[in-house]
């Protein structure tokens, strides 16, 4: 029988799969698998589950194409800690309150497992939602940025441009090179967009309008843990007194709060940081006791640099996030 990290995996295959939505997949198929016959033997089976995903999900290896090229992809094929950790709170938590509505066993078990499909029938519509709401800060003419491939924002843009003419600019999104994936989604759309190295971002940010990135999560103060170089973003933005707005589903809220970059759920591996140039990696960082790369794969972004989040429960400002977060696990 496969693990559930292999059954998690396996789901994310599906380039639209969101990392929350296949977790809480895999921990439905716990419960619907399961012989247990009382309520504490589920949870036990859950917690255990939960524990094998955040533990694989910090070590889980980033991705190259065996050519030692960034792999231009979603992240169908990055295993975000921070979204598998927000994916089994939320659902332990509906476990735990389930549990408290249903004194029949049979019952509960079959209203955990319907809960679990309806989460992921309502991942795209979550998308739609997001995007009915955020189209409308795109006006004609504007410039935009993003910063990574957020499939959220991509379809955002999307129905922005089905009524309005704008132009968008894409950070090249290293080490792994995500935004090229979402560069062609939108010039595939008709949509003039510009690919810009990381380091250009204070350059361009004086021509754009807003700024919009997606999220891996939403932490309980309102900010944001994402792609590595959001945080640069924001503070630039912030700098040239540029709008930072965010895409999240409300899946992604998790209850943490970080305090600084390094105090949240990370996955210790470090991408490997590959040259732009057509060369040897090894000639251009020789090795050396002394010489060491760093490259992480994501950073914490505080609440006061993001004007606001658009999310399927509506736009909301840094400081409602905690509002929400309370009602969610409540």
């Amino acid at each position: 029988m496969a693990s559930v990290v292999d059954e998690l995996l396996g789901y994310l295959k599906d380039p639209d799969s969101a990392v929350a939505v296949a977790v809480i997949k895999v921990l439905t198929g716990v419960i619907k698998r399961s012989k247990a016959s009382t309520m504490m033997e589920i949870e036990s089976a859950l917690q255990d589950a939960a524990s094998q995903l955040k533990s694989a999900a910090t070590s889980y290896p980033p991705q190259t194409d065996g050519a030692k090229k960034p792999v231009h992809s979603t992240s169908a094929h990055t295993l975000s800690p921070i979204s598998v950790t927000a994916g089994c709170q939320l659902f332990l938590r509906y476990v735990t309150r389930c549990f408290l509505e249903f004194d029949d066993f049979d019952q509960c078990k079959a209203q955990l497992i319907d809960r679990g499909k309806l989460f992921a029938e309502t991942s795209s519509t979550s998308r739609k939602r997001i995007a009915d709401l955020g189209h409308n800060f795109v006006r004609d003419g504007m410039v935009v940025l993003t910063h990574g491939a957020s499939r959220v924002v991509t379809k955002l843009l999307l129905q922005a441009a089905q009524t309005k003419h704008f132009s968008v600019v894409v950070t090249e999104g290293r080490p792994n090179g995500a935004g090229y994936k979402t560069a062609e989604h939108l010039s595939n759309a008709g949509i003039p967009t510009t690919v810009i190295v990381d380091a250009a971002m204070g350059y361009y940010m004086e021509r754009a309008d807003m700024v919009i990135v997606g999220a891996e999560g939403v932490v309980e103060n309102g900010g944001i843990v994402n792609k590595i170089g959001t945080f640069s973003c924001a503070m630039i933005a912030k700098t040239m007194n540029t709008p930072f707005y965010v895409a999240a589903e409300s899946y992604k809220f998790a209850r943490l709060y970080p305090l600084n970059q390094s105090d949240f759920p990370h996955n210790p591996t470090e991408e490997p940081m590959l040259p732009s140039c057509n060369c040897d990696p090894e000639l251009v960082l020789p090795r050396h006791p002394l010489l060491t790369v760093g490259s992480p794969s994501c950073d914490y972004t505080p609440p006061q640099y993001i004007s606001l989040l658009f999310t399927d429960l509506g736009v909301l400002t840094p400081s409602a996030v905690s509002d929400e977060l309370i009602k969610l696990y409540q």
